[in-house]
């Protein structure tokens, strides 16, 4: 549901783009590390957030990092 919003960020589409690994940390309703295959050995860390369910919002990118390999640590940020 963020492909097209890092798409946007980046500048480019990916043709690859495969979650291979998450974490959740709760607040005011949820956020999502998510490490992402985006093609080759290059990999993305995203951070989405889901709102409260009452608050009937979508999911959004909340902040990324480029230039990730396979075996960084997926973290907080």
């Amino acid at each position: 549901k963020v492909k097209s919003q890092i798409e946007e960020k980046e500048g480019r589409t990916f043709d690859v783009f495969t979650a291979v690994e998450f974490k959740t940390q709760v607040v005011a309703g949820t956020n999502f590390f998510i490490k992402v295959h985006v093609g080759n050995d290059e990999f993305l860390h995203l951070r989405v957030f889901r709102s409260l369910p009452q608050e009937n919002k979508p999911l959004s990118l909340h902040g990324y990092q480029s230039c990730k390999t396979k075996h960084d640590a997926l973290d907080y940020f």
